[in-house]
């Protein structure tokens, strides 16, 4: 018999400021849905959430909850009032004797929970959410941008920790291998509709430019229709008036259709400037070392970076990512070693603070009182490339309606703050590209334009992300911060360096370790436990996982052993097929997993 759902919306219509983000919608989370859900930024997908959380009341109809259903919020900006620590506010609602669940999570997503809340970052704010949520374990979770403030290996706990989780979760992210990693179906908001896809995020796109197509053409035939009843209106003469009429109002519809209909928003129209050519030399790093106290974080490192060079930097957060690009920029002085810059250098900086925009100034007091955008004289104008532009009519190229234009920076969402920004640092003419975490809050169709832009770029760029999928695209190299001073480059993007770093652990590993002189010749190094917490705990939670995916392939081998499944239900048997092809992966990678874990502890 089929369950319940978890969360049903029905007929859900909602407005805003006079402007409708829904209506009329309909939509289901079923047990064990994996969901992908996805839009443009300002379509609604985080407002659609937290009507999902119950923490907005829709206009119109019902939110339906299954009985004793729990559903779970990680939202983008948590309030932390009244804690005084992120653990005090991450263990809030555990259940008492479940506090271990905590620090599991907390070891995985590198948080610590005695961090003050007073002191602590935004980033550090919300992992202390996304772990309360974890470690609270609710039936349902929804995760807004859970990968935001996470480093690669973070993100890659994660990654497992929702790839081997039986509970339901519906993910906004825009971290495509993150989404094409976890989903097996895609919420799509477009223009106030919702529509649903049983696949996950791996082929979105393609199904996304498919319904456009349809769109465009239907539109096209109805263009033609209006064309052609037009002409009659204006040329056909008939006696017969009261039929005549209705064909005239028949066209009065079909134009009335035509103007109801929504148009598509278009892609931010950026564009990047290569300034004048630098020399063919861009960086020279020689020897460089730099440490803050005892704690040293880049020690005699060398990097030459050529003109048209595109080097990702990635490793953990902390590690000294940030640092590196003021060293190779020449912003602060290594402690030992040279830095030298190539000739003829116009550098732009995209730094992940937000730092050059004002949150209590307004956007277009954001863009003109920039003294690298701003016209003398002219206090509607800003500087684009050489050019005069007219505020609102630049703020347009960049997706913002002329109401928001004396609107405070403070009231954006972050992917609003991040296209600004972008407004700001495409205005000037550049050949070096910094790009301190560009991909955080920008939606799929801004990063795929943000890439080509790049792509076309004539000059440099220095980039420092965790979104793997977007590293593999742009960079040409990789340097790898692995703590306590170490950084090797790997040529290539973030595949390349995974590949290169697994060859060369390999290769460690069979290296033979020789053993000291002094020890008795057949004396054996003594056996020391190499699992953390966070291992020993899944190393007792995976039998069990085996036992569930066993019973659950058993269930479903009885199912399709029916040989009048697929005739009598060919939908049920496509599901159930797909069903047993997942749970037998799934369990060769658990028990995999297993016997790794059980011959290192």
């Amino acid at each position: 018999m089929a369950r319940a759902p978890l969360l049903q919306l029905s007929g859900i219509s909602l407005t805003f400021g006079g402007n409708p983000v829904f209506d009329d919608l309909t939509m289901v989370v079923q047990p064990g849905d994996r969901v992908a859900l996805v839009g443009r930024n300002g379509s609604g997908k985080s407002t659609l959430m937290k009507v999902m959380a119950g923490l907005v009341e829709a206009d119109r109809g019902t939110r339906t909850v299954a009985p004793g259903t729990t559903v779970g919020y990680m939202e983008q900006d948590p309030d932390l009032s009244g804690y005084e620590t992120l653990g005090n506010f991450a263990a809030s609602n555990l259940p008492e004797g479940m506090e271990y669940r905590l620090a599991v999570v907390a070891e995985g997503l590198k948080f610590n929970p005695e961090t003050p809340v007073s002191t602590a970052s935004g980033g550090e704010k919300r992992r202390a959410a996304l772990a309360k949520l974890l470690a609270e374990a609710p039936d349902l979770m929804l995760l807004d941008e859970p990968t935001n403030h996470l480093d690669i290996q973070a993100i890659e706990w994660l990654e497992d920790e929702l790839s081997s989780t039986r509970t339901a979760f519906v993910l906004i992210s825009h971290d495509r291998a993150f989404l094409r990693a976890l989903t097996r179906a895609t919420l799509w908001i477009d223009r106030g509709e919702v529509r649903r896809r049983e696949s996950g995020f791996e082929g979105f796109e393609d199904w996304r430019e498919t319904i456009w197509a349809e769109e465009d053409e239907a539109r096209h035939k109805l263009d033609r229709k209006i064309k052609a009843e037009a002409k009659w209106a204006v040329e056909g003469i008939s006696a017969r008036r009261k039929r005549n009429m209705g064909r005239v109002r028949a066209l009065q519809q079909l134009r009335a259709d035509r103007s109801s209909q929504i148009r598509r928003q278009g892609t931010a129209a950026m564009a990047l400037e290569s300034g004048p050519t630098s020399g063919r030399k861009v960086i020279e790093a020689e020897h460089i070392t730099k440490a803050y106290g005892d704690k040293v974080l880049i020690q005699d490192f060398s990097l030459r970076v050529l003109r048209g060079d595109r080097v990702a930097f990635v490793g953990p957060n902390g590690v000294g990512k940030t640092t590196l690009l003021k060293l190779l920029t020449t912003e602060i002085a290594p402690d030992s070693g040279k830095v030298t810059l190539g000739t003829n250098l116009e550098i732009a900086v995209f730094d992940q603070t937000r730092a050059r925009l004002d949150p209590n100034a307004t956007l277009w007091d954001n863009l003109t009182g920039d003294p690298l955008m701003s016209v003398s004289g002219a206090a509607d104008q800003v500087m684009v490339r050489g050019n005069p532009r007219h505020v609102v009519a630049y703020l347009k190229d960049f997706l913002f309606d002329e109401s928001m234009a004396r609107a405070p920076v403070r009231s954006l969402s972050g992917g609003e703050k991040a296209r600004l920004l972008l407004a700001k640092l495409m205005a000037q003419p550049s050949n070096l590209l910094i790009l301190d975490e560009p991909t955080n809050d920008l939606d799929v169709e801004t990063l795929d334009l943000l890439q080509d832009i790049l792509g076309e770029y004539d000059g440099t760029v220095l980039l420092v992300s965790h979104d793997r999928d977007f590293i593999d695209r742009i960079a040409t190299a990789t340097v790898a911060l692995e703590g306590g001073g170490r950084a090797t480059v790997y040529p290539g993007g973030w595949s390349d360096y995974a590949a290169q770093r697994g060859t060369l652990a390999a290769e460690e590993a069979a290296r033979p370790s020789p053993k000291p002189a002094s020890a008795p010749a057949k004396a054996e190094p003594a056996r020391v436990s190499g699992l953390s917490f966070t291992e020993r705990k899944r190393l007792e939670d995976l039998p069990a996982l085996i036992d569930r995916l066993e019973s659950e392939i058993a269930k479903l081998s009885t199912l399709l052993a029916d040989a009048d499944l697929f005739t009598r239900d060919p939908v049920k048997f496509r599901k159930a097929s797909e069903a047993m092809a997942d749970r037998q992966a799934t369990l060769a990678a658990v028990e995999s997993e297993w016997l790794e874990l059980a011959d290192r502890g």
